[in-house]
């Protein structure tokens, strides 16, 4: 990967770089709606290779080869991963550990909107919160076997219900689900979200907000532990209710609110604007990386910016989401020799934050 050649003034409050060219980029979720936009405006960006991923082979391949027909490229590789199965990321790891190629731009799209029955993976994992499990075990093994460029940026799909105040969707409040069932232990709290698990009532769309906030969390634990030159970012892609993520939904989400929404100028937009914000934190600094970017308070598109409400920021919880999906997955991953001084310190500062070899 080329580096940045310094920071470009851009009327915003955090910090872009030039963007990465002649790179590698790898998008989950890539065979329909924002995975499928944010893919095809990679090419088009001038990434030399995109690795196109999703549960099917052979709908990969169609879809790399529809995605080089309308691009006009020959940049697009395949590969089959399915979150929801730890053999199927260990497989696509396998694979590409043999291609031997960091990648550049790590863009965890995948998600899913739960629908009115609660649906659990093989593993026990509610399914909204499945693709987190298995983003985090893709990212660790690629952090692991050193397949992450240097100055690497990873961006996963959050979404505006984990800042509050979006109708119809409620997140958990941890600290008190924590303190009334779990003893105060905010990770047992957290797998119990995870799992829907006792005590835990399935709500659709507050299980996708929980979801939504746990994503977070993680993040901002994931950039604690992430090498100096390293970024992630979540970033909620706004309102694009024309994609297949709402397949799931439940009826008053499918047929009232996305309805409303869709009748309210500068609420809604096509996916290839909402994947342009994946783009778009591509080329954030480091000085932001662990940051969960959305739209304004009260908007679902138009531009993004850093949230600032204190749950998001409440270091317990996100160390609290790390070791939950840590647990649920058995993938953790021990700090990196190449960390700051300061960084280290404050690992070492947390009961066992730095203990944790690698499973």
């Amino acid at each position: 990967m080329e580096k940045s050649q310094g920071k470009t003034a851009r009327p915003s409050p955090f910090t872009t770089e030039t963007p990465m060219e002649h790179s590698i980029a790898l998008v989950t979720g890539t065979t329909s709606g924002l995975g499928y936009a944010a893919a095809s405006m990679l090419a088009t960006k001038g990434y030399r290779q995109v690795i196109v991923t999703g549960r099917s082979l052979a709908r990969v391949q169609q879809t790399v080869a529809q995605l080089a027909a309308e691009t006009k490229a020959q940049v697009f590789t395949p590969l089959e991963l399915d979150l929801d199965s730890p053999s199927s990321v260990q497989s696509a790891l396998a694979e590409l550990v043999k291609r031997g190629q960091p990648i550049d731009f790590l863009l965890l799209n995948a998600g899913m909107v739960p629908g009115k029955k609660r649906i659990l993976t093989e593993a026990g994992v509610e399914a909204s919160q499945a693709p987190l499990i298995g983003h985090h075990q893709l990212t660790v093994g690629l952090l692991r076997a050193n397949l992450l460029s240097p100055n690497a940026r990873i961006v996963i799909a959050g979404a505006e219900p984990a800042r509050g105040g979006v109708p119809m969707f409620k997140y958990t409040d941890v600290p008190a689900f924590a303190a009334k069932y779990h003893q105060g232990d905010r990770t047992a709290a957290v797998e119990a979200l995870v799992r829907n698990g006792p005590n835990v009532k399935y709500v659709p769309n507050n299980a996708y907000a929980d979801a939504k906030l746990i994503i977070a969390w993680w993040v901002a634990a994931l950039a604690r532990r992430l090498p100096s030159g390293m970024a992630v970012y979540a970033v909620s892609p706004g309102g694009a209710t024309a994609t297949k993520v709402v397949r799931n939904a439940g009826p008053l989400l499918k047929y009232l609110f996305i309805p409303i929404v869709n009748l309210i100028p500068g609420m809604n937009q096509t996916p290839e604007t909402a994947a342009r914000r994946y783009l778009q934190a591509s080329e954030f600094g480091t000085d932001v990386s662990g940051q969960f970017f959305a739209s304004a308070q009260g908007k679902f598109s138009g531009p993004i910016e850093a949230q600032r409400q204190p749950h998001l920021h409440d270091r317990a919880s996100q160390e609290a989401a790390w070791q939950a999906v840590v647990k649920v997955s058995g993938v953790d991953l021990s700090y990196p020799a190449s960390l700051s001084p300061v960084s280290k310190l404050y690992f070492q500062a947390i009961p066992g934050a730095a203990d944790h070899s690698p499973s």
